[in-house]
């Protein structure tokens, strides 16, 4: 992996403040939708919660698409 690559990667990371701001959810919420295992998947680097970027936005787009009325 080159210095671009790890720092592509790391840019995409959420910490849990920065994930809770793009839902627009209060960083509680989405802590307690982690401990229920209903949110975006989220994991621990370090001490610290982080969400991938892609995986916020795959489960936005979910949620989305099981409110959408099928036709």
């Amino acid at each position: 992996m080159t210095d671009d690559d790890a720092r592509t990667a790391a840019s995409e990371l959420l910490t849990l403040e920065e994930a809770a701001a793009v839902l627009r959810t209060p960083v509680a919420t989405l802590r307690y939708w982690r401990h229920l295992g209903v949110g975006p998947d989220g994991f621990r680097l370090g001490h610290r919660v982080v969400y991938r970027r892609e995986d916020v936005d795959r489960w936005v787009a979910e949620q989305q698409q099981a409110q959408s009325p099928r036709r």
